[in-house]
């Protein structure tokens, strides 16, 4: 997932892994806002159950806080919204 023209820091492989499953399991926003989105419990279930990646609860709460605070998530009310670069 490096792409040198994605103006978001780079992240280790298994969280950018993370990013790629919650991509894959969210869904169309509600009306008017756009984008993606994903209930943070049901990302932790996705991610729990997820064959791509072996993380216990807490890896994934870390990969969730590490997606957020590098811009790859936002959170809205315990919903996670999917950013996308800009092309």
């Amino acid at each position: 997932m490096t792409d040198l023209t994605d103006p978001r820091p780079p992240l280790p492989e298994w969280i950018t892994d993370v990013y790629e499953i919650l991509s894959t399991h969210s869904s169309n926003a509600t009306a008017g806002q756009g984008g993606k989105s994903i209930p943070r419990e049901h990302a932790l279930e996705a991610l729990r159950d997820s064959e791509q990646v072996d993380l216990e609860v807490g890896d994934a709460t870390h990969a969730l806080s590490r997606l957020i605070d590098r811009g790859y998530l936002y959170e809205v009310n315990d919903e996670l919204r999917i950013t996308e670069p800009e092309n």
